[in-house]
């Protein structure tokens, strides 16, 4: 059976991709969209030009990098620091806020435990 974890859940702006076509391998990772999105791509060749050229580009994936590794680096002390409740009710008010429906499977994997453990805290949220 093979494992899923949620890593992220993006929004307006985020880029994909570019470690990828940076490092010219496979694709790392699967995408699944839980609001209409709207999808820009471009070719290997075109990308590596740009690449070579372009510093408004090189900034922008700077930028991108270093927001992804702050994001991360929080997740991963917020997670040290605070219960997997608290993260849960964290994630809950996004939801909410954002309008959209996240599987339990989707939560479950996002917060590292199984669907049982999720629908026990559910519970004993309520």
């Amino acid at each position: 059976m093979e494992k899923s974890i949620s890593l992220n859940f993006l929004g307006n702006g985020e880029i994909l991709g570019e470690v990828e076509l940076i490092k010219n391998i496979p694709c790392l990772c699967g995408i699944e969209a839980l609001t209409e999105v709207v999808v820009y791509t471009i070719n290997l060749s075109y990308f590596n030009e740009l690449m070579q050229r372009d510093f408004i580009l090189n900034n922008l994936l700077l930028n991108s990098f270093a927001e992804r590794i702050i994001n991360t680096t929080s997740r991963a002390s917020y997670q040290q620091l605070y219960t997997v409740e608290h993260t849960l009710a964290q994630l809950l008010k996004m939801q909410a806020k954002q309008n959209i429906q996240i599987s339990k499977e989707d939560m479950a994997a996002y917060l590292g435990i199984t669907v049982r453990s999720l629908n026990r805290i559910l519970k004993d949220l309520k």
